[in-house]
């Protein structure tokens, strides 16, 4: 079926007529305007309040609604499911798996935004959606195009960044509209520092200095078309196409205390295309509507290690050669039929996904003659899939004028199977389903409860073997590997603060069936595995705070702040501790001032963020930068027609981290083997953006 439709839902209930006026609407002086329509309850915010940012396109618009926070949702997600974002157009949802929200809402000009209303999701007839939802009310006028070219350096350690952004075209002939884009995402990045390798008594072992330095390109041509049939019945078709390049590399010495100089050799590169093929056809079909979905993804990836280690005394030569193959692609087919009944809205859905990866990995010894000699490397090699079968049924209701409720149940069917030597097939029965209820007693508060019942999607490649030879680190392969289960709950508060701003409160917790971590084997190694029960429960603020009310007129304050408490035990050691790698907690500070009467606006912000350390069978560790980032820009709304942005990033200096504790055996009882600490210097970052329309 040919594939991912850019939008694939029902449309909401109130929104039917887009070009009509809600009732009663009164203004506040941050821009929203409060409406009491009885379908539909909110606050909306017309192109004039965007006016004093210049928007070039909705994402521009979408980015400036106080204390709204797009959510991209979990575009790993199983299938495509029921939705996960805040972000609709028209009141239908975004469904494309390989581009962010951010990627699609950039392509549709400010020009062609009616309004941006803010909606409650439970009371839409989209299965999935709850709390704060975006909807943008979009009415095409025409052919126009937009461009955004991103440049910058950085003052040491890698190349100049001079070709990233993306050009577009939208428009509408007749009933067909289109939309066609081609970006590039780069990146370039690096830093320098010294290592320093101790005994468990302190003692100097090595001290090192290594130079990293890296690239990332993506350049890719998209296309959306939608044509309108009449009679209802609407289809759409994604095309896109793009290649990835990343290289990486890391070359460093080392010096013991008693010699000899050693000088490593590290590189990794990594190259290969991907393309997504997606499409979709709604049309009336007795009471409701039934809308046809199609999906085809596939990425390969080609990967390249090399490491060599050299010693001014002769000593000889010691290195490897890691090649692996990654070929993964994705099929789905989706059905999705919508009807009123009941005072609601109801829906039946269902789904088959077909999930594929095939690997081939090859491993390599430096010999005396400096030659590559291939080594035995079965595990790494071998195939997985997993058929997927999922139904559900969904109903929607409003209520009442200030209470919506929204109610889904359902299961999946899975069935996975891995060839190469550990060949091996299961299959699994889940339950899945949520249930969400929100009060709204004001257009400006409401308070939303959902509790929900997640399947996991698994990572294929940690059913096979791989080895990081930078962190001299092997992964065996899990035949037995499975998904995590969850169950969800989320509180959602939101307040406006009249001309102050506005702010939202968010309460998560969610309890872990079968969760997924390094886990030791019966072999002595160790692998990705199912480790038993886990906790997470997070606090998140989000505000938004105008300069108006204090005399500071166009200036505006925007805080993201979030706390996590985890609690899994480890498989190693039996003692309580946070998930591998996941936040502690992070602070996001935004300022902006747009200047009253000029087209110049500017601005700064700052960033930190606290991760957990990583736990493993035979070394615990801390991958971080930091400890705190910090921005200054500049931006003119006018220069010729364009907008021009400079941007001096990192100004406090933030540092890239690493540290790690290897044990001379399995934990907890193994001696201490090293410990290393690493502490390299990132240095200033200028950035420079131009963009404008046609």
């Amino acid at each position: 079926m040919a594939g991912s439709a850019f939008c694939i839902a029902a449309p909401v209930a109130a929104q039917e007529e887009a070009g009509e006026e809600t009732t009663g609407p009164t203004a506040d002086q941050s821009g929203a305007i409060q409406t009491s329509s009885t379908e539909m309850r909110g606050q909306v915010y017309n192109p004039d309040f965007f006016e004093q940012f210049a928007p070039r396109n909705a994402l521009d618009m979408v980015a400036r609604i106080p204390g709204f926070t797009i959510d991209d949702g979990n575009r790993g997600q199983r299938g495509l499911g029921e939705a996960n974002q805040n972000v609709i157009v028209n009141g239908e949802r975004f469904s494309s798996k390989s581009e962010s929200i951010r990627d699609q809402l950039q392509r549709i000009p400010a020009a062609d935004v009616v309004r941006i209303e803010i909606l409650d999701g439970t009371s839409l007839d989209i299965p999935g959606l709850t709390g704060q939802v975006a909807n943008i009310v979009r009415n095409s006028s025409g052919t126009s195009g937009q461009f955004r070219w991103r440049t910058g350096f950085r003052a040491h350690n890698t190349e100049a960044q001079l070709f990233g952004g993306e050009i577009s075209l939208t428009g509408t002939s007749g009933a067909l509209g289109y939309t066609i884009s081609l970006s590039n995402e780069n990146n370039r990045f690096g830093a320098d520092g010294p290592t320093l390798i101790t005994a468990a008594d302190g003692s100097l072992i090595e001290e090192q200095y290594s130079k990293f330095s890296g690239k990332f390109d993506n350049p890719k041509l998209a296309t959306n078309f939608t044509y309108d049939f009449g009679g209802e019945t609407t289809a759409n078709l994604n095309l896109s196409y793009g290649s990835d390049f990343f290289m990486r590399n890391q070359p460093e010495t080392g010096l013991p205390p008693g010699g000899p100089l050693r000088t490593r050799e590290s590189t990794f590169e990594e190259t290969g295309p991907e393309y997504e093929i997606g499409g979709d056809i709604e049309f009336p079909l007795g009471p409701g509507k039934l809308k046809l979905i199609g999906l085809e993804r596939f990425e390969r990836d080609n990967g390249e290690s090399i490491l060599i280690d050299r010693f001014d005394d002769n000593t000889q030569s010691t290195g490897f050669r890691f090649l692996q193959v990654n070929e993964a692609g994705e099929r789905i087919g989706r059905l999705e039929y919508n009807w009123p009944m009941f005072g609601g809205d109801w829906q039946v859905s269902g789904e088959a996904a077909f999930n594929r990866l095939d690997r081939a990995s090859r491993l390599f010894e430096l010999d005396a003659n400096e030659q590559f000699i291939e080594l035995a490397f079965p595990e790494g090699t071998g195939g997985v899939t997993e058929d997927r079968f999922e139904a559900i049924a969904s109903y929607s209701s409003q209520l009442s004028d200030t209470l919506s409720f929204q109610l889904s149940l359902g299961g999946e069917y899975s069935k996975i199977e891995q060839t190469g030597v550990a060949a091996n097939s299961r299959s699994f029965q889940r339950p899945k389903g949520a249930a969400s209820i929100t009060w709204k007693p004001e257009d400006d508060f409401d308070i939303s409860f959902e509790i929900r019942r997640r399947v996991g999607q698994l990572s294929f490649g940690d059913f096979l073997a791989s080895v990081s030879l930078n962190d001299n680190n092997q992964n065996d392969g899990n035949n037995t590997l499975q998904p995590d289960q969850s169950w969800n709950f989320d509180v959602e508060i939101n307040k406006g603060l009249g001309d102050w701003g506005s702010a939202k409160l968010q309460f998560r917790h969610a309890r872990f069936e079968d969760f997924v971590d390094f886990f030791p084997l019966a072999s002595g190694g160790e692998a990705r595995g199912n480790i038993g029960n886990a906790e997470r429960t997070q606090l998140e603020l989000n505000t938004t705070l105008n300069g108006e009310p204090v005399g500071f007129d166009g200036a505006r304050l925007e805080v993201r702040a979030i706390k996590r408490w985890m609690s899994v035990i480890d498989p190693f050691t039996g003692l309580d501790r946070p998930f591998s790698n996941d936040l502690n907690d992070l602070l996001d500070i935004d300022f902006r001032h747009d200047i009253p009467g000029s087209d110049w606006a500017w601005g700064g912000g700052l960033f930190t963020e606290d991760k957990a350390p990583f736990s493993r069978r035979f070394e615990v560790g801390r991958d971080y930068e930091g400890p705190t980032f910090a921005r200054l820009f500049v931006e003119h709304k006018d220069v010729f027609g364009l907008t021009v942005n400079a941007t001096y990033a990192n100004v406090p200096g933030a540092r890239n981290k690493f540290e790690r504790t290897v044990f001379d055996g399995s934990r907890p009882n193994a001696p201490i083997l090293f410990v290393e600490r690493m502490n390299r210097r990132i240095g200033p970052i200028f950035r420079f953006s131009v963009s404008g329309s046609f």
